[in-house]
């Protein structure tokens, strides 16, 4: 019986396909996004003031939701170890442990900073919300499945920039900003990306030249990864998918068909 207990939380915890599941991340999800309100609200000096009291007590509410969230959902996992140390894991866990901690450290005036750093912290639930977007996590798959290539382009455009900042700094000289080769590199990263800061600028008509054709190359260089990751999304969606999570090591975006965890090796409940 307490198999099936725990195997019945693991689906509405891990998976999204059952209507208990779907009511689970979405009160998670409204939870999550009232903590950021709250604390961003926070930081509202009058807000704090005139309801600080108000808002100790709902985040209290929202602490203790995430706590039994993070509870269960290490009893549930066959192997509760790799959640606790996954990216997920580490992230429910700060969500949850700064109130806790503000209770030991309040009282001593040389924790005030602590205990606000530690307030602060807890806007990084924000991180909890990819969990339940799958458009996010869609993204953040074709990222990875596109690194190789982005690190060579952006290899390429780092060599790029120290090329055209030296020839800059050759041109321009510490008399028109250009102090020194790093701070030359600096205004090409700047310039390539359309940033345009402004705060150095070529003087002489040859560095101006040089500063069009840099601007122009921006443009294009802006759209190179944007068309590696689409290109890799595109090869996604053709990739039938489910919500069903891999009770072993929580892996998920399984094949529909699969009956193994694509990551662990661990059979598909």
């Amino acid at each position: 019986m307490a198999k099936g207990i725990r195997q019945k939380l693991y689906e509405i915890i891990y998976e999204a396909d059952t209507p208990a599941g779907k009511w689970f991340d979405i009160i998670l999800l409204w939870a999550i996004i009232a903590s950021i309100v709250m604390v961003m609200l926070e930081s509202v000096e009058w807000i704090d003031k005139d309801y600080g009291e108000l808002l100790n007590i709902a985040e209290w509410v929202v602490t203790i939701l995430f706590s039994l969230e993070y509870i269960l959902r290490i009893i549930t996992v066959k192997k509760p170890l790799r959640y606790v140390f996954s990216f997920y894991g580490i992230v429910d866990f700060l969500s949850t442990i700064p109130k806790y901690l503000g209770l030991f450290l309040t009282g001593s005036s040389h924790f005030l900073v602590a205990v606000r750093a530690l307030r602060l912290i807890r806007v990084f639930r924000i991180l909890k919300l990819v969990r339940y977007i799958g458009e996010a996590n869609q993204l953040s798959k074709a990222l990875i499945a596109s690194k190789a290539k982005i690190l060579v382009f952006i290899t390429s455009v780092l060599i790029l920039s120290v090329i055209l900042g030296t020839v800059m700094y050759l041109i321009e000289g510490p008399e028109n900003g250009f102090k020194n080769i790093p701070h030359s590199v600096y205004w090409t990263i700047v310039t390539l990306t359309t940033v345009g800061y402004g705060d150095i600028a070529p003087q002489t008509p040859l560095g101006q030249f040089i500063a069009s054709i840099v601007m122009i190359l921006g443009y294009g260089i802006i759209a190179v990864p944007t068309g590696i990751v689409t290109a890799e999304i595109a090869h996604l969606d053709k990739i039938d998918t489910n919500t069903q999570a891999c009770p072993h090591c929580t892996a998920e975006n399984h094949k529909d068909d699969s009956n193994f965890c694509y990551k662990c090796g661990g059979e598909l409940l």
